[in-house]
């Protein structure tokens, strides 16, 4: 349990700035693909170990209500014993009453340490899920805007093309050229537009990072945690 925690607190703490911008670096969405897909195992992992921890705590809970339950009424019995004289059966009472309470300590102890845990996993499942739903709105930006960068590739040789074209000499060709370059030029500051929504989305990202960042600090030093 503890090795997939920690895998899920790495996974929780990836900058996804970092990610980005290494996708972009290598033209390619391989590293974001690949970090969603340890995002959705660990997912699916985290659900199956919440399901087992879940059950376990709700086992524990009905054992130690159960003995909980035996102990208030063998203290009632023994209050009933003494008022009867009956010292022997008082002290046998008394004697079983001791050792179910300490059953149902134990169960509360144990209950209360899986219950930690299970909310632990419920926490950090949470968590990773909604670390899923940014990257993956991510990898649509970024999708487009490579998809833009290819494009505008494309636009860079042919508007090459067409300055050896306006060179060429000939009027009606030269017009043509220029008529090209004006469309090409539109789409180009499209592209630039979708990359300026991409940064701006990301810059959002990061800051969120920074202020709950300070949020919690905060909270530590007010002894809020």
């Amino acid at each position: 349990m503890a090795s997939l925690l920690q895998k899920v607190e790495t996974l929780i703490k990836a900058n996804l700035h970092a990610i980005v911008d290494k996708a972009l670096k290598s033209n390619s969405l391989a590293v974001v693909d690949q970090y969603i897909r340890q995002v959705e195992d660990n997912v699916e992992d985290l659900e199956d170990a919440a399901a087992t921890v879940g059950g376990q705590v709700k086992t524990l809970k009905r054992k130690m209500e159960e003995f909980e339950a035996k102990a208030a009424e063998l203290d009632r019995n023994v209050d009933l014993f003494l008022r009867q004289g009956k010292e022997e059966l008082a002290l046998a009472a008394q004697s079983k009453l001791n050792s179910t309470q300490r059953m149902a300590d134990n169960y509360r102890e144990q209950w209360e340490r899986q219950q930690r845990e299970y909310q632990t996993l419920l926490d950090a499942k949470l968590k990773l899920e909604a670390k899923l739903t940014t990257i993956r709105q991510e990898r649509e930006e970024l999708q487009a805007l490579l998809e833009l960068a290819k494009a505008k590739e494309v636009t860079t040789r042919a508007i090459k093309s067409l300055d050896d074209l306006v060179g060429a000499g000939d009027t009606d060709v030269s017009r043509m050229a220029e008529s090209i370059r004006t469309r090409l030029d539109k789409a180009s500051a499209r592209s630039e537009m979708l990359a300026t929504r991409l940064d701006a989305q990301m810059d959002e990202v990061l800051e969120r990072d920074v202020l709950d960042a300070q949020l919690a600090e905060r909270k530590s030093r007010l002894g809020l945690e």
